[in-house]
């Protein structure tokens, strides 16, 4: 019985030094360094970073797509991707002001359909008509928003983008999941939902 304890024993310690050490460290460095290291504000990978002193060459910080089918390596080109924003900034000129830079053409609405089938079908339905999604057989509970419908029609294209890239309320962001140019690409496919359900957008830069 004792054999067998001790393992767990052993990885009982290890954890216990491990978490107890950590901010006696982190308290350690930030005497020298002057700041906590869990006090270091996260990146996220599809955020606009700083742009590098003047004369200087940037070193990779991701790869960005600059245009429909263009990969940057390094740096993101200035006024390419929007300003960093929030949940909180969904309702403000930040986002509402965005303006969709991929005009709606066959090869935008294409990739859009690929890229909503397969990541927003499950809760907002093929058509866009949340009722009709799969989910709702398995939980009837949680039916989406109806995304063809006279409401979403209403929203500016920038808020679309903006609930796709950081979510909101039971919606999940997909900031790491779909990058920036394919944001739009779906814009324009929820704009052609709307159109076939004879709810044409009336603002959002169309």
């Amino acid at each position: 019985m004792l054999r067998r304890a001790r393992p767990l024993m052993v990885i009982g310690l290890f954890f216990v030094i491990a978490v107890g050490a950590c901010t006696p460290l982190d308290d350690a460095l930030a005497g020298i360094f002057g700041r906590h290291m869990r006090d270091s504000r996260s990146f996220d990978p599809y955020e606009n970073t700083l742009s590098p002193p003047p004369n200087t060459v940037p070193f990779a910080a991701g790869n960005f797509a600059s245009a429909p089918g263009r990969v940057n390596i390094g740096q993101a080109e200035p006024g390419v991707l929007p300003p960093p924003f929030g949940q909180a900034d969904l309702f403000g000129p930040v986002v509402q002001n965005i303006i969709n830079p991929v005009p709606p053409d066959q090869a935008s609405l294409a990739r859009g359909e690929e890229l909503f089938n397969r990541m927003c079908s499950v809760c907002h339905g093929v058509a866009g008509v949340g009722a009709q999604a799969n989910i709702v057989e398995k939980y009837p509970l949680l039916v989406a928003y109806n995304l063809s419908g006279p409401v979403v029609a209403g929203y500016t294209d920038g808020y679309i983008y903006g609930i796709m890239r950081v979510g909101r309320g039971l919606m999940p962001p997909y900031g790491h999941q779909v990058g920036h140019f394919d944001r739009w690409n779906i814009v324009n496919h929820i704009r052609a939902l709307q159109r076939q359900a004879g709810n044409a957008p009336d603002i959002g830069g169309e």
